[in-house]
């Protein structure tokens, strides 16, 4: 336990349920470590050690009694800022609603302080989660642990830094375009995008069909866990579904042999994007290893382009998101960063150039086509993003350079996650593949038909023991 603030959430349940280590030892040395490297990444928008020491000490108060041991109990979470905390501020990130405070905890936040998580610090988002780069005029400049010229991806890239960082052993996320699975990728940690209505929104874009808030862990098993504690019918959403599955994953002896026999397609594009060739040799890398682990894996093609998913994507902006955004913004829309104007324009264009209907076409026509390549296999892996990094500070706003030379018109081309957004009752696990050559980490995604949650999980278990990846850290410099 040297670095005990890399302590994954399984493990050290079971240790405060042994008495072997108290939840109070647990939180100081996750602040500690805040302390020492948080400065030199800017993962957190505050902290709430003040509230969390004393709920920690309370936590080991009742694993010593042995009773009402709730499944998280005593464990750190950081909680994404969009994630409500009664009395705390909501901004969003937006300069301008600086100061509002939360009315309610969101229902995931409910969810995991009945489960006996402690909400000990909150993370950095960009403005209202519309960008996969985290950087805002609020609160500065989100880094990525593993090389800070880089960004650890967004919109959930607090959460991510966070994690790798060492700052918490569990996050919040959410997920409308890949917010949960371009920072996983980036930072080397694992991200889940549930199926749509599993886990509880918050109205009125719980509404929303592309959206889904999940769990960002380090191990796939604690993403496991703090999901079971997320998902299920909550009184706030009433979309939210009944009778969720509980989610496991394999003792780690057996996770590899799990998917003996499983059918499993491979697709490196998904169309046409332009995948960088570090990320394509991590991702074949990844398939190899499943194949050597007995999975019959069988390499596909989708008829997908950036363009038509770009299009589909901005088109439901356009009739959702992109309204809700002005109608909150609208009195002082000179304050915003430019990313966020940007969003607005686009999703503006595009619903000014399509119908609702139009766009609702192309969503189930892309649904057809994914379910028909899928048609015969458990699962589906692909990349999670096509570029290998994205700057900390950079806005993108003319477009992004990707591999082969290729220029893409919009950087959203860039990341390979929307399309299971337009298909969102498919759920999505995002797990580690490799490193880039530009020194940060890559990802898969690993796709299920719809609703089918537990098989992401047993492939996205397989591939954490036939790619091992715990014991990789950023070397990150204590007080930089």
């Amino acid at each position: 336990m040297t670095e005990l603030h890399y302590l994954d959430a399984a493990t050290a349940l079971q240790l405060f349920r042994s008495r072997e280590l108290s939840p109070v030892e647990l939180m100081d040395a996750v602040i500690a470590r805040t302390e020492d490297v948080n400065g030199g990444i800017n993962a957190l928008t505050e902290t709430l050690f003040e509230e969390a020491l004393p709920a920690a000490r309370q936590a080991a108060a009742r694993y010593a009694r042995g009773r009402d041991l709730s499944p998280l109990l005593g464990l750190p979470v950081a909680a994404k800022e969009k994630h409500g905390l009664k009395g705390r501020t909501l901004s969003q990130g937006l300069v301008a609603r600086k100061g509002e405070l939360a009315q309610a905890d969101h229902p995931v936040v409910d969810r995991i302080r009945r489960a006996g998580g402690i909400i000990h610090a909150r993370t950095t988002t960009p403005e209202y989660s519309c960008a996969t780069v985290t950087h805002s005029p609020l609160w500065g400049v989100t880094r990525n642990p593993w090389d800070r010229q880089y960004s650890p991806g967004g919109s959930s890239g607090g959460s991510g830094a966070a994690l790798a960082a060492g700052l918490a052993p569990l996050a919040t996320a959410s997920d409308i375009a890949g917010s949960t699975r371009l920072p996983a990728s980036f930072t080397g940690t694992v991200g889940y995008k549930a199926p749509y209505g599993r886990i509880p929104g918050l109205a009125p874009l719980s509404a929303d069909h592309y959206r889904s808030d999940g769990p960002m862990a380090r191990t796939v098993a604690d993403a496991a866990l703090l999901a079971n504690i997320m998902a299920g019918r909550h009184p706030g959403d009433h979309t939210s579904l009944a009778g969720s599955p509980a989610l496991s994953v394999p003792p780690a002896a057996d996770a590899a042999s799990s998917v003996a026999g499983l059918r499993i397609a491979l697709c490196i594009r998904l169309g046409n994007y332009p995948v960088a060739a570090d990320i394509e040799a991590n991702t074949r890398a990844v398939a190899e290893a499943l194949r050597d682990a007995g999975a019959v894996v069988e390499e596909i093609e989708l008829p997908w382009t950036t363009e038509h998913i770009g299009r589909t994507m901005f088109t439901h902006f356009g009739y959702l998101l992109g309204p809700a955004m002005e109608d909150e913004t609208a009195e002082s829309p000179e304050l915003l960063a430019p990313y966020t104007r940007r969003f607005m324009a686009d999703a503006r264009k595009a619903a000014a150039e399509n119908r609702f209907i139009d766009g609702i076409r192309a969503e189930t026509r892309i649904q057809a086509e994914l379910a028909a390549a899928m048609s015969g296999f458990d699962a589906l892996i692909c990349p999670a993003s096509a570029v290998a990094a994205l700057d900390a500070d950079g806005m993108y706003l003319d477009g992004i350079d990707a591999a082969g030379g290729v220029r893409l018109d919009h950087y959203w081309q860039g990341h390979m996650t929307a399309p299971f957004n337009i298909t969102n009752r498919c759920p999505v696990l995002a797990v580690p593949s490799g490193m880039a050559g530009c020194g940060i980490p890559t990802g898969v995604q690993i796709v299920g038909h719809p609703f089918d949650d537990a098989a992401v999980f047993t492939v996205g278990a397989a591939v954490e023991a036939v790619r091992p990846w715990a014991g990789r850290r950023p070397a990150l410099l204590v007080n930089s």
